[in-house]
């Protein structure tokens, strides 16, 4: 688990005037939680903190001011939907040795067995419960010669030592479906067709 430190800095301004202001500087604002404590509203800067974001899940050093220094996890992230730029961020205040929910991306290797049959992912991320400085960045699961209507479970994951799930262990997190045969697509359409006509 990766730990990034970033110098920020708390803002006494709020709203779209000064959200607007802020990006403009290539900022970011954000609002740091957690604990019981007032949310901590902070700039950050945006180019430091999108490298800190390409980690899932990263943990983050804040200096504050320089005077106080917080660890936090990042919760909800706005991007601009054309662009892409940070919008805002949400981070939450973790502790060393506490336990945070979190989710992992999956990811997969190995190939399916032949017959062009498509692998789906049910779960795009596996929610897990890990001490917030040993927060996996990812789990990896074989697929190798699965067939048509085989599925991975929750419980068929490997997760590293401390990290426990946090959905039911019966959930389905991959399924391989078979493949539609272009015969069947080609007689639906025609079925299609006649109906239209009558």
């Amino acid at each position: 688990m990766s730990e990034v430190k970033i110098a920020v800095e708390s803002r006494t301004e709020f709203g779209k005037g000064a959200a607007r202001r802020i990006r403009r500087e290539n900022k970011v604002p954000g609002v740091l939680y957690g604990h019981g404590s007032d949310p901590l509203h902070l700039t950050l800067p945006g180019h430091e903190l999108l490298l800190a974001l390409r980690t899932p899940n990263v943990l983050i050093s804040l200096d504050i001011d320089g005077k106080t220094n917080e660890l936090a996890i990042p919760k909800s992230v706005v991007r601009d939907p054309l662009k892409g730029f940070l919008e805002h961020v949400d981070l939450q205040l973790v502790k060393r040795g506490e336990k945070v929910t979190v989710e992992i991306p999956v990811h997969t290797e190995g190939e399916l067995a032949p017959g062009g049959n498509l692998l789906e992912h049910v779960l795009a991320a596996l929610p897990v419960e890990a001490e917030a400085t040993h927060i996996p960045e990812s789990v990896t699961v074989s697929v190798e010669g699965l067939a048509a209507g085989a599925s991975i479970h929750a419980k068929d994951i490997t997760l590293p030592n401390g990290v426990s799930l946090t959905v039911e262990e019966d959930a389905v997190v991959l399924q391989v479906l078979q493949a539609q045969a272009e015969e069947t697509a080609g007689e639906e359409a025609a079925a299609g067709e006649e109906a239209a006509e009558a």
